[in-house]
């Protein structure tokens, strides 16, 4: 079948819309009609030349299930889903439900290679998404209620799922308890509303975009500000930053016996004092919140419809043949979530 996709031929090009053949789903795959994708900062690692180009990105897809492949069940034609990571289902941590420490979690999901796309590489996290239709496996299709906006869905497969579920599984959060927020993007503001979920009394946002603040706010925040050496005394520190300072910044704000949670992509090497961790603080890695796509996803959905969990208003929509003013924006700070409807 004929497609049209957002293909980036090079790091340093725009995307081209581009008319390309799609094969159908094989064994354990299914076949997506794109409703809405998010656009994520992971994206960009195509602009930094991490992965091998011509390539269709894009990892945070909803759609409706048009087709599924041999040996498929419990997934049906018809059915809305949202696009989240893949995993392999086998390793240790997958059968222990911990598919984001998937043993192939990086192969899988942060490269790409030749397959159901005619003429350039696909299979971004299990899907390529930034398209009209997307083939996904089946490890990384979850069903949702078809009583939503499906276009709004896809940013809960990676960057809100991130943040909330860092707060509510990786961290478990306590009801009264303390949080600082190293960054007021998509991911930062996710976790906020979760740290209310989670009944956090104290919840700090710390970003450069006053405009972010402000909305944090709006979303839960009981104190904002602008400079991460200003906090002090939390119980748990969030950095989707990536910035060494702003680290070793959230490390020095945990209160003894604190937690600090990363999930930001790395822009340097880390150095921390040589007592940072000696009061009984822990520094902590995190993918993709620690989440079972498959159930957490259901659960931040429910939270919407409950008005507990307006991940909504994180999102402002572009056409996809408008992906490169949309990528734009999100690099400005302009849009906190851009969402791509094919």
């Amino acid at each position: 079948m004929q497609i049209e996709a957002a293909v980036l031929r090079s790091a340093a090009e725009p995307y081209a819309i581009e008319k390309l053949e799609l094969a159908g789903p094989g064994p354990g795959q299914v076949l997506v009609r794109i409703a809405g994708v998010g656009f994520c900062h992971t994206d960009l690692l195509g602009r930094a030349g991490l992965v091998p180009t011509p390539v269709i990105l894009g990892h945070e897809g909803s759609g409706v299930v048009e087709a599924v492949g041999p040996g498929v069940t419990g997934i049906e034609q018809g059915q809305h889903v949202v696009l989240s990571f893949d995993s392999c289902g086998g390793c240790a941590n997958c059968r222990e439900a911990n598919p984001a420490y998937c043993d192939t979690f990086f192969p899988r999901n942060l490269s790409a290679a030749e397959g159901p796309v005619g003429g350039v590489l696909s299979g971004w996290f299990g899907q390529s998404s930034f398209a009209s239709h997307a083939i996904a496996g089946v490890r990384n299709v979850v069903p949702i209620d078809q009583d939503v906006p499906l276009e709004l869905m896809g940013p809960l497969g990676c960057g809100i799922q991130t943040g909330a579920a860092s707060v509510l599984l990786a961290l478990k959060v306590a009801a009264g308890s303390s949080i600082a927020v190293f960054g007021a993007g998509a991911v930062g503001l996710a976790a906020v509303m979760a740290a209310r979920v989670a009944g956090a009394t104290t919840i700090i946002a710390v970003d450069l975009h006053e405009s972010r603040l402000e909305l944090a706010r709006e979303l839960g925040a009981t104190h904002t500000c602008t400079d991460a050496a200003e906090v002090s005394g939390v119980q748990y520190a969030f950095d989707t930053t990536g910035v060494p300072a702003v680290i070793a910044a959230a490390v020095d704000a945990l209160r003894p016996t604190g937690i600090c949670g990363l999930v930001g992509i790395g822009q340097g090497d880390l150095v921390l004092n040589g007592n940072a961790l000696s009061s009984g603080k822990t520094v902590m890695g995190i993918l993709e919140g620690g989440a079972v796509p498959q159930t957490f996803i259901p659960r931040m959905i429910e939270l919407w419809k409950q008005d507990r969990f307006p991940f909504d208003r994180l999102v402002t929509t572009f056409p996809l043949a408008e992906i490169n003013r949309a990528e734009a924006a999100s690099l400005s700070g302009e849009v906190v979530k851009p969402v791509l409807l094919p």
